[in-house]
């Protein structure tokens, strides 16, 4: 094992210079080195803090916690390219990355097993100094050539996103066994040294690269305070907690990772899930049924006290969830028939028969904050970006006068449909004995669902387009065959999430840019190829302030909805959860927890 490893730091090392040149030393003088590292501005916090501000560092440690998920999982490796399913609860407590995200800023992060990060004010370069405690749960200590192995593994083998990112690094050198610096020259792209400093770092001494490839249910071996203790494909992942876990004493950990055992109990039907939490089975749930969150929690566990129900702010942007169109079939290529087509979906209806009126329509891909150009005109900077690019953007989004359209409320609103299909006919499209046509052929489609949910919204929006003679036929697929399909792009329309954060950047590229609409894997589900959008992506990587920022999302939210890519559905202001009151998380929440609000169980203990 130590001959393997030896050969992998030479290779690893051979594959670039020993150290920076003089051009880069000079470069490094004016360098600044920190704990922490911001997308915009300084950090929030100071050196030395004791804990993120929504961790109690003085949280009880042991117990046990269950909860419940929704579907399976046929994997173990969530940075595989073809990762399919991934089973939960891996990226953190199993997976370390070099620094780790603060969940109450946009986008800051603090040290993990990178100690310290060191950059310029243009980014050219990044490095990082390793933690000299920091080692695997085997005992092996993470080194310099484990970061680079890990980069050139996820830029061969990873996803389609973290290609994509890290094929704009020039270069990457390890000088010492404990630092490990990138070279960005020509990149300009600020938000990279971040996402560099996201990579999970993987042992090299145990990690081959086809195992890698293969997305296998092999138990993985991180740094991180859990090892995988249990595995039952597809029905039951069980993380214990590591005694010898390295950075159990580090700021951006103490508070964090509370319980001893941590299982993840797999269920293909939610209806199965929930009675399952009220026998006492799990002791964790998130509720997405309005009905059932609005009537059926009043069972014998709560009313004895022994269940705790809580609706949490969500705060941040809310994102997109949508039914897209694949831009790439030939019906869906004039963005007219795609807006009268998304006419139809009634919100009103929908929200007030099967939610109880629980929603909100979503109206921008950055709703609900600032970031959003819903309701706002474009400034002085929007227009700048957006001029070399006339047509892009429509005249009613650039003034902030549009809206989605809001039916009647009746189901069958006739002013609705009248407009739909005047729209639909300025893109050629006529009726014709009951069906909507254009040189002979129908306007029908398939709209592919995974759940029961979306089956059930798909169906009534099929309804409402069969008003305009439109054929929507509802396919329901596996989560398998889901998964492929989505990935190689073979459906008609699906239902997509794209969510936001309070820092959108390089991600954007992974779902608008012209390159991922040809890369399978990629969520440009829609298959939009607008030169404006690789603009604003551009723009928004590349600003070093936070109003050039605020500009460049804003004017991508523009011509994204100029486009109209997809169907707006709709979102909650508040997670709904239900746990067992034996656990509990503390009084303070992170501000920028986005749904699922899983990813926060870190701060969660035993009462």
């Amino acid at each position: 094992m130590l001959r393997r490893f030896a050969a992998i730091l030479s290779l690893a090392c051979a594959a670039c210079p020993a150290a920076p040149g003089p051009a880069a030393r000079a470069q490094d003088a004016g360098a600044r080195i920190s704990g922490a590292l911001a997308m915009h501005g300084a950090p929030a916090l100071p050196p030395g803090f004791r804990a993120f501000p929504y961790a109690d560092p003085d949280a009880k440690k042991g117990g046990v916690v269950r909860i419940g998920a929704l579907g399976a999982f046929d994997n173990l490796n969530p940075y595989g390219v073809n990762a399919g399913s991934t089973a939960l609860g891996l990226i953190g407590p199993v997976y370390e990355s070099l620094l780790a995200r603060n969940l109450d800023e946009p986008f800051s992060l603090y040290g993990l097993v990178a100690e310290s990060v060191e950059t310029d004010d243009a980014r050219d370069f990044v490095t990082f100094r390793l933690d000299p405690r920091a080692h695997f749960s085997d005992g092996v200590a993470i080194t310099a050539a484990d970061v680079v192995f890990s980069f050139n593994l996820l830029k061969r083998r990873g996803r389609p996103q973290t290609r994509a990112a890290f094929a704009l690094v020039a270069g990457v050198s390890a000088p010492d066994a404990r630092t490990v610096r990138f070279d960005l020259t020509g990149a300009n792209d600020r938000e990279l040294p971040l996402i560099l400093a996201l990579t999970p770092v993987l042992p090299a001494h145990a990690l081959a690269e086809q195992a890698f490839a293969d997305n296998g249910l092999a138990v993985p071996l991180g740094s991180g305070p859990y090892k995988v203790a249990e595995v039952k494909p597809g029905e039951r992942l069980v993380l214990v907690r590591d005694p010898d876990y390295w950075g159990r004493d580090l700021p951006a950990t103490r508070g964090l990772y509370n319980f001893d055992r941590v299982e993840y109990l797999y269920g293909r039907d939610d209806n199965g899930l929930f009675e399952a939490f009220k026998a006492g089975l799990i002791d964790y749930r998130e509720e997405g049924d309005p009905r059932r969150w609005a009537k059926a929690y009043h069972f014998p566990a709560r009313e004895k006290g022994e269940v705790a129900v809580e609706a949490l702010p969500l705060g941040g942007p809310k994102g997109m969830e949508a039914l897209a169109f694949n831009t790439r079939r030939d019906l869906f290529a004039d963005a007219r028939l795609r807006e009268a087509l998304a006419m139809m979906f009634d919100f009103e209806w929908l929200n007030a028969k099967l939610f109880d009126g629980f929603f909100t329509r979503t109206k921008s891909f950055f709703d609900a904050s600032d970031l959003s150009a819903f309701g706002r005109p474009a400034d002085a900077a929007e227009r700048a970006l957006l001029a070399p690019f006339p047509g892009a953007v429509r005249a009613d989004i650039f003034e902030g006068r549009w809206a989605p359209p809001a039916s009647d409320g009746s189901g069958r609103d006739r002013d609705m449909a009248r407009r739909a299909l005047e729209l639909a006919g300025q893109a050629g499209w006529r009726m014709e004995d009951g069906a909507l046509r254009r040189d002979g052929r129908a306007c029908a489609f398939e709209i592919m669902t995974r759940t029961r949910d979306e089956e059930r919204i798909a169906l009534t929006y099929a309804g409402q387009l069969r008003r305009i003679g439109v054929e929507a036929r509802v396919r329901p697929v596996d989560d398998a065959q889901y998964q492929r399909r989505r990935q190689r792009f073979d459906f008609d329309m699906t239902f997509a999430l794209w969510q936001a954060s309070a820092s959108p950047g390089n991600e954007q590229r992974n779902r608008w840019s012209a390159e991922a609409a040809e890369r399978e894997g990629s969520y440009n589900f829609s298959g939009a190829r607008e030169p404006a959008l690789d603009a604003m992506i551009a723009a928004l990587a590349a600003a070093r302030s936070h109003e050039d920022f605020t500009a460049a999302v804003r004017a991508l939210d523009r011509v994204l909805l100029s486009g109209f890519y997809a169907v707006p559905l709709f979102h909650r202001d508040a997670q709904w959860i239900a746990y067992r009151r034996r656990i509990g998380h503390p009084a303070r929440l992170p501000r920028f927890a986005q749904p699922p609000f899983g990813e926060a169980l870190e701060t969660w203990s035993v009462r």
